[in-house]
């Protein structure tokens, strides 16, 4: 087993990946910034090293001074949990050339899966059902881009290669707009990504988010822990994840998870992973992979009743899978709200202090979060500041004890997006379940 990780991260995630080796007997070292010295698992942590002051890219973002950090610590692997570096396959890179391990996939995976041209090119060579579209990069030639977008149909949908959180991505739903959008898209791109690489893709007008967990070893053993639906979204941000996914039948379930997990085998991926499809009249759709955890893992947790985080961490130490397909089963069902510091309304963010904070509980009750009374929630990082993970024997318990969790938890001193996710738990069309990604901003727009 490992002997000293340093998490590369802040709040919730890094709380919960301390929780993780405690469990396993691996000391900790929290790096954090200047404003983030009174972060809960910056306090638990074994060792800590200030790594810079507020702004990411002098701090969470720079390279040199993690692996410093882990140098003077002498930590044996450094886990970068979610956002940040999770993703830089130079920083991957970086971390193993020093001479420690990076809990994630290899920096080769990463590249590959990062760049979203590559990856679908990948993707359809192991068989996985893609979005239809572009074969590769479009070119600059207009003619072509003009015959291209006509033989997929419109409306057709112009992304960036290296684009990600809904940011570059532009919608085309005739052919006077095409040329312009391109164009556009391809600027938007360099100046956001450094990189100026845009495909085309057919433009699905109402599909749900669907999204299969992997987990994968060093020896080649993969296992799917089925999937999760992300449909409750807002600008191509989640709000609410749930598993398993309303509607989806076990014969799609085992199908499209042995396709994913053959494709995992095919790439030599390694540690946890996750697949996102768009699912529309019955057929899934590859649209990317996150080569990381995922914020919503707490569900699937729920639903398979195995630490995925633990996982992670066992086979970073070499040790093979511990479960097989057949070990993984899916009981109940698992629903987790998002809480973010930030209006409901104008979803403008509410940094502040934190003046008093009650958790919910009960049976079926989780709540992973970072903050407590008189945490200062600091306006330099994402407004996320905690997850409410609620799991009941079917859906219509899991809503039922959500409800409560949701009526229960305290939060004063900031605003937060609590009410919304009270709103839409009372939606009748969430309540039936199956809703589209265009939903919730629907909704909203008509409220």
């Amino acid at each position: 087993m490992l002997d000293k990780v340093l998490i590369a991260n802040r709040g919730e995630i890094a709380l919960r990946i301390l929780r993780a080796c405690r469990e396993l007997g691996i000391k900790t070292v929290a790096v954090h910034s200047v404003p983030d010295r009174d972060l809960k698992h910056v306090r638990l942590a074994d060792e800590t090293v200030c790594i810079g002051p507020a702004p990411s890219a002098e701090s969470y973002l720079n390279i040199p001074t993690i692996i410093s950090a882990a140098e003077l610590t002498n930590a044996s692997a450094i886990h970068p949990g979610y956002g940040f570096l999770a993703e830089n396959a130079d920083f991957a890179e970086r971390v193993e050339s020093s001479g420690f391990v990076f809990i994630g996939p290899r920096a080769e995976t990463i590249r590959l899966m990062g760049d979203k041209v590559s990856a679908k090119r990948a993707m359809l060579e192991a068989g996985v059902p893609c979005v239809p579209g572009s074969d590769g990069a479009i070119g600059e030639d207009a003619d072509e881009t003009i015959r291209l977008a006509k033989d997929i149909g419109y409306p057709v949908i112009i992304k960036a290669a290296a684009g990600g959180g809904g940011r570059g991505m532009r919608i085309v739903r005739r052919q006077a707009e095409l040329l312009d959008a391109v164009a556009m898209t391809r600027a938007e791109a360099k100046a956001a990504f450094g990189d100026d690489t845009i495909y085309m893709e057919k433009f699905l007008a109402a599909p749900r988010h669907i999204e299969f967990q992997i987990l994968a070893d060093n020896y080649g053993n993969v296992v799917h822990l089925g999937e999760r639906d992300c449909s409750i979204q807002r600008r191509h941000q989640k709000v609410i994840e749930e598993s398993p996914a309303p509607g989806i039948s076990e014969e799609q379930r085992s199908r499209l998870g042995e396709i994913v997990a053959n494709a995992c085998r095919r790439i030599a991926y390694r540690g946890a992973g996750t697949f996102e499809f768009l699912y529309e009249n019955g057929e899934f759709y590859f649209i990317e992979m996150n080569t990381r955890i995922q914020v919503e893992h707490p569900v699937t947790e729920m639903a398979t009743g195995l630490d995925i985080v633990a996982l992670q961490l066992r086979i970073a130490a070499g040790e093979p899978l511990p479960v097989k397909q057949e070990d993984v089963v899916l009981r109940g069902h698992a629903i987790e709200c998002r809480i973010n510091a930030e209006d409901s309304e104008s979803f403008i963010p509410s940094p502040g202090t934190i003046a008093q904070f009650h958790a919910p509980g009960g049976p079926g009750i989780r709540v992973d979060s970072h903050i407590y009374s008189g945490y200062t929630v600091p306006p330099h990082y994402d407004s996320l500041i905690g997850k409410i993970i609620a799991h009941g024997e079917n859906r219509s318990s899991a809503i039922a004890r959500m409800r409560g969790a949701l009526q229960e938890i305290v939060i004063d001193g900031i605003t937060t997006n609590v009410p919304l996710h009270r709103k839409i738990l009372e939606d009748p069309e969430f309540i039936r379940g199956g809703i589209d990604i265009h939903h919730l901003e629907k909704t909203l727009d008509r409220d």
